[in-house]
């Protein structure tokens, strides 16, 4: 699994929504009366044991961070002749504190690159495209910081990506070379 993909780097087991959300990288630099104004703004959702909070391929509108529950990532992979022949394969586990669907913020019309699902009764808090441009709009330095510790997210993210893409392809080369031989 690539839990290191998805982990967040902040403190875990609180429920306090404020406390969460100072907590994660896209709101740690907030100011006191600024994190009260994105508290304020954000969506609790609630999701049972078993219910999708979005699906591979769909229009992304936000992000959601994990109060309370565990969400299983996942990805459909073809497997056989037909388009119709899916296998769902296990990304990740999230925990409390962890944050998945953050490209969303940032992507014209993006689809989803995996499918969200609870996996006991969970619930979510809601950050969304349309929340972040009101905070540009009325709170212009609130939404500059955002934006930054979005960026190092993604930044963070992305090399990553990198690394273990580098890895896989080092390990590809070595059975091609091992295989000939």
């Amino acid at each position: 699994m690539l839990q290191s993909l998805w982990e967040n780097v902040a403190g875990k087991g609180k429920k306090d929504i404020r406390t969460i959300l100072k907590a994660n990288m896209l709101f740690k630099d907030l100011s006191p009366k600024g994190l009260r104004f994105v508290t304020d703004i954000v969506h609790i959702r609630h999701y049972r044991t078993g219910e999708t909070v979005f699906r591979q391929g769909e229009i992304g509108f936000g992000m959601y961070i994990i109060a309370e529950g565990l969400i299983d990532i996942t990805t459909a992979c073809h497997r056989g002749e037909t388009a119709v022949e899916k296998e769902e394969i296990l990304v990740t586990r999230l925990k409390p504190d962890d944050f998945f669907g953050e490209l969303a913020l940032v992507e014209e019309n993006g689809r989803r690159s995996a499918t969200a699902r609870a996996i006991m009764d969970t619930r979510l808090i809601g950050f969304f495209k349309p929340d972040l441009f009101e905070i540009l709009e009325r709170r212009p330095g609130t939404g500059v910081k955002i934006l930054l510790g979005l960026s190092e997210v993604l930044a963070q993210r992305l090399i990553e990506t990198t690394a273990k893409m580098a890895q896989l392809n080092e390990d590809i080369n070595l059975l091609k070379g091992g295989a000939g031989k």
